[in-house]
């Protein structure tokens, strides 16, 4: 029987679409389209740094005498705090801050110098106080510091300014007429009795300074077994130091003291030589260190002992850079004593800010008394009265030059002892 071929090809047409829909339905999912590119992020830069805003200066202020008498001395000082300054900002400022120099002039008046102390507290808002000039002026501002409780570092008032029971001020080193001769009594414990001066005669400028200059001469005196045979005060300006001289000839004094400022001292070596007075020891009081001494007398102002706080040839860190400072700045031989002195009252402050950390005016005060600092004038502790121990360097005039004779750790030339005759 014959076949239709239709049923076949049905057959092979199931076949194919059966394989096909096993193929599509075991064949993978079609890929989806691709995203488009994104463009690439820049990259992060750092922003520009920018510069430190600047520190406020830490004002220090005061006033000292820039006209007046007192001012050719002052001026010393002043160099002194601006040296202090330059290089305290050269190496960074204190406590990290600048300092800035508030400096006003007080003509020489101790009124003025207690109102512009008072002005830069309370007006120009101050951080420090720095220290004014003469004694006088810092005896009376003194007081202002302490009723503002702010620190003050000076030469002081003599004894008395430091007996008042403040406790923010300083004498740092302190110019302490009571012990101006501690040196020369300290040297001449060390000279055989034998050897020493048997009588001495004594003339003090009437004022402030001289009484305080005088105060502890009797009493030394006496410990040494040396006779007071003469104590007199005189007035300035000294009209004529013969009579004076002639005294003290008379009663056969060999150890003179002329505690005056320089002007009568040099009256009074004039009228020695003019008498021919010649005592074994002669000392005098304020004048005989600086250099118009020695321009005015010439060998006549040799051997003459007097007293300092501070001096060009100390051998203490800091001494031989302001010498040259003072020739380089000021074409001055060697760096003048006041000029020492501003540096160091300024470094002693800046002892006690950095000690401390703070300029909290208490806690710098408080550090003070309870360490050791030390300055260009040497090392100091302070009581409770804000001195150091008793202590001053006996100088003396020997061949033009102002020499160290006392503590013998810093002297710079053995003593001339008894004083030649004049013109030897």
């Amino acid at each position: 029987m014959k076949r239709s071929w239709l049923p076949q090809r049905w057959y092979v047409f199931l076949a194919v679409g059966l394989l096909l829909v096993l193929a599509s339905a075991c064949a993978p999912p079609p890929a989806a389209p691709a995203a488009p590119a994104q463009p690439e992020a820049p990259a992060a830069t750092e922003a520009p740094a920018q510069p430190a805003a600047p520190k406020a200066p830490i004002k220090i202020g005061c006033s000292l005498p820039q006209t007046g008498p007192f001012a050719e001395t002052a001026a010393w000082i002043q160099r002194g705090y601006e040296q202090w300054a330059e290089e305290i900002n050269a190496s960074g400022g204190l406590l990290g801050r600048p300092v800035e120099l508030i400096i006003y002039d007080d003509e020489s008046s101790a009124e003025n110098a207690v109102s512009l102390l008072n002005r830069v507290i309370t007006a120009d808002k101050v951080d420090l106080l720095c220290g004014g000039y003469p004694g006088t002026a810092a005896a009376a501002q003194m007081a202002v510091a302490e009723k503002h409780q702010m620190v003050y570092v000076s030469m002081g008032g003599h004894m008395a300014s430091f007996e008042q029971g403040y406790t923010y001020s300083f004498g740092a080193p302190p110019l302490m007429g009571q012990w101006w001769y501690d040196g020369l009594f300290r040297w001449l414990e060390t000279v055989p009795p034998e050897e020493r001066p048997t009588k001495a005669a004594v003339f003090t400028m009437n004022n402030p300074i001289g009484a305080s200059v005088v105060d502890l001469i009797p009493t030394e005196l006496e410990n040494l077994g040396i006779e007071l045979v003469v104590n007199e005060l005189y007035d300035l300006p000294l009209a004529d130091a013969a009579p004076l001289v002639s005294k003290a000839k008379a009663a056969e004094a060999d150890m003179f003291f002329s505690n005056g400022f320089f002007a009568d001292g040099v009256q009074t070596v004039q009228a020695m030589k003019a008498l021919d007075y010649n005592p074994k020891l002669f000392a005098q009081a304020v004048g005989s260190i600086i250099p118009a001494w020695v321009e005015e007398l010439g060998p006549d102002g040799d051997y003459v002992f007097s007293g300092t706080a501070i001096h060009f040839k100390l051998p203490y860190e800091g001494i031989d850079h302001l010498n040259q400072v003072a020739q380089e700045k000021y074409d001055s031989p060697v760096a003048p004593t006041y000029f020492l002195f501003g540096y160091a009252w300024m470094q002693a402050l800046q002892r006690g800010v950095e000690g401390a950390g703070t300029l909290d005016q208490t806690a710098i005060r408080d550090w003070l008394k309870s360490h050791e600092i030390t300055t260009v004038a040497g090392t100091f502790t302070f009581d409770e009265r804000g001195l150091p121990p008793p202590y001053n360097f006996l100088t003396q005039v020997i061949d033009g030059q102002v020499e160290l004779i006392w503590p013998p750790e810093v002297r710079t030339h053995e003593p001339v002892y008894p004083k030649p005759p004049w013109g030897q």
